[in-house]
């Protein structure tokens, strides 16, 4: 009578490692993917936030005096740069409806990248 022994041969050790491979190496690509993703999602939200804030600058900065509009700081502006990103402005002299245009660029490994605010403020 021969006594079998308790365990895994060698072969089913190495199939089962070919299938958790043939499972692991996509997931490692994906989760790679993700994390671009990840950091390219931060800076556009970086990007807005600040186009947003010197939106909000601007705004104030039309509103606060009398007539509306004639604040020196309401002006075009830029490029200035902070963090990494560099912001510029684009303000109409003249007009009693004026399109402003806020950029903000950006640098990726695929080249620059732009936020672009525009709004219309009725001076």
């Amino acid at each position: 009578m021969r006594c079998r022994r308790l365990g895994f041969t060698l072969i089913e050790v190495l199939v089962a490692i070919l299938v958790l491979s043939v499972g692991i190496i996509p997931l490692v690509g994906t989760s790679a993917g993700v994390t671009r993703m990840i950091g390219r999602g931060r800076m556009e939200t970086l990007a807005a936030q600040a186009a947003s804030s010197r939106m909000e600058v601007l705004r104030l900065a039309a509103e606060a005096t009398s007539p509306r509009c004639s604040d020196p700081a309401f002006a075009s502006g830029g490029p200035v740069t902070s963090g990494g990103m560099t912001e510029s402005w684009l303000v109409p002299p003249a007009g009693t409806l004026r399109q402003i245009r806020v950029s903000v660029t950006y640098s990726t490994v695929r080249g620059p990248r732009a936020a672009v605010l525009e709004t219309a403020l009725t001076c």
